[in-house]
């Protein structure tokens, strides 16, 4: 195997460097996302919604599955599966970031404007995640042998 495929295989689609530019620009997104959830927990953990419980223990286990998604991704026997993951989790944060837009005085620190931009933004990162991870493909058939 290849880092950008399998040996033998029929040449790249048109877009493929586009397709392993973008992977490598997810993976790095997310894998340095998860890391700053460990380094800055108490400011993630300020913008879990109070109805869920442990804030703390959810940003943690957040930032691992960014860690290990992040990764996933660049593995081509994992990519599918990790973009699955990785939208997975981005709508699992949603609320998150729908409640910090929803009371913005809590956050003073950012423009209100700005805690609205990023709901949109979050279907811009699914998108990417889905194309990046080649959701928007067959899934690849297996040779018999």
């Amino acid at each position: 195997m290849t880092a950008l495929g399998r040996r033998g295989d029929a040449p790249a689609p048109a877009g493929s460097l586009a397709r392993h530019i973008a992977l490598a620009l997810l993976a790095l997104l997310f894998i340095a996302s998860g890391c700053a959830h460990f380094r800055y927990t108490a400011a993630f953990a300020a913008i879990i919604p109070p109805y869920l419980p442990a804030p703390r223990i959810l940003v943690q286990l957040s930032g691992a599955a960014e860690l290990l998604l992040g990764i996933m991704v660049l593995v081509p026997a994992r990519r599918r599966s990790a973009g699955i993951g990785l939208i997975a989790l981005m709508l699992a944060v949603l609320p998150a970031n729908l409640f910090m837009a929803m009371e913005p005085e809590r956050f003073p620190q950012f423009a209100p404007w700005l805690l609205w931009l990023r709901l949109p933004l979050q279907g811009v990162l699914i998108v990417w995640a889905y194309w990046a991870s080649g959701l928007d493909r067959p899934p690849p058939s297996r040779r018999e042998g």
